[in-house]
């Protein structure tokens, strides 16, 4: 099954690592502390085995605090399943504004536009802009990823030496599973800044078989910033269709529902309810509940049961990303993320009508 396949509302939810469907939301909470253990003046040479977890969480801080808080622009390229995406990147922080840009450069003409936390989706041959909040969005991130140091409960971090990307010097982490709940990932972080680089889904078997990469073919890091030439296009939308989805955060048990037998590792991150205008559905709207890990994420989509639209339950995979759509009820249930089919089961097992 193709992403064009997957419902509207979640055939833009994000993959993580893979880049060109999905906007990333990982927080980050860490150990500011660590981050003087690594130094990039003191590691021309990085040893290959098992960090321990003070270094772990000192190489993840510095991979979060460089996307946060860094300049940089470049181009980056998407593979799964023989397929490939390629976007433009723009990442500005000024004074405390941050604004985003991502484009892709092949496929459909698509530019997102994030400054802050207001995010629009411009779609220059239909002349629509979808304006969105960042915090109800299931994700965003205009890295490969960006990584929580929480993570390393379910994870343990390897080092793996030094690489080039994208003519940079990196260092190579590995995040292995501690469970097969979800999979491992290969992450090259800048030497210098510790911006990700690139990163790679893999199959926690013996033979770790690439599932998906994301990587930065050209970057510049430490750029002037250009802000306004990336918010001008926001003041040229008066001859277009805006639509603004209905979005209202909320909570899980608040709409009826509980995780019944909670998915080991993975907690709820956040709640929202989304209109659906954007689907062709004026007035619909579907609840969403995203669970996190740390490094991964997952989307719980939860409708009134439609038999004209939901004809038969369906378990499909692209990359790294399942998907998993069921009937629960009179609701359906639809499970995306990058983990395996048999979690987003559980996930869609677990998931209780309470009222």
């Amino acid at each position: 099954m193709t992403a064009a396949a997957l419902p509207p509302y979640a055939a833009g939810v994000p993959r993580v690592p893979g880049w060109a469907r999905r906007l990333a939301c990982l927080a980050a909470a860490g150990m500011l502390g660590a981050l003087g253990a690594l130094q990039p003046a003191r590691a021309q040479t990085v040893p290959e085995g098992l960090a321990s977890e003070g270094e772990a969480r000192a190489w993840l801080w510095r991979i979060h605090q460089a996307q946060r808080l860094g300049n940089f622009q470049g181009t980056l390229v998407f593979s799964a399943d023989g397929a490939i995406a390629t976007s433009r990147v723009l990442h500005y922080v000024v004074g405390g504004q941050v604004v985003e840009q991502v484009e892709s450069m092949d496929g459909r003409h698509q530019r997102i536009v994030r400054h802050n936390d207001l995010v629009h989706t411009l779609l220059p041959g239909k002349r629509t802009a979808i304006v969105e909040k960042r915090e109800t969005l299931a994700a965003w991130s205009a890295t490969p990823q960006m990584v929580d140091p929480q993570a390393l409960e379910q994870y343990a971090l390897h080092r793996e030496g030094l690489a080039r990307v994208a003519g940079r010097d990196a260092v190579v982490l590995r995040m292995d599973p501690r469970d097969a709940l979800r999979y491992a990932q290969r992450l090259w972080a800048d030497l210098a800044s510790g911006l990700m680089l690139r990163a790679d889904m893999l199959d926690a078997g013996p033979d770790r078989a690439l599932l998906e990469s994301t990587s930065f073919t050209e970057v510049e890091i430490g750029v002037r910033p250009q802000p306004d030439t990336v918010l001008r296009q926001l003041k040229q939308l008066a001859d277009w269709r805006v639509v603004r989805p209905q979005q209202q955060r909320t909570k899980l048990d608040d709409e009826g529902w509980a995780l019944a037998r909670p998915v080991p590792g993975f907690r709820l991150a956040g709640c929202v309810r989304r209109g659906m205008e954007n689907a062709g559905e004026a007035g619909a709207s579907v609840l969403q509940a995203v669970f996190t890990d740390g490094l991964t994420h997952v989307s719980l989509f939860v409708e009134p049961f439609d038999a004209q639209r939901h004809r038969r339950e369906m378990h499909a995979r692209q990359g790294a990303t399942s998907t998993v759509m069921q009937r629960n009820g009179e609701h359906w249930i639809t499970a995306v993320g990058n983990v395996p089919a048999t979690t987003l089961q559980q996930f869609a097992a677990s998931l209780e009508r309470r009222r």
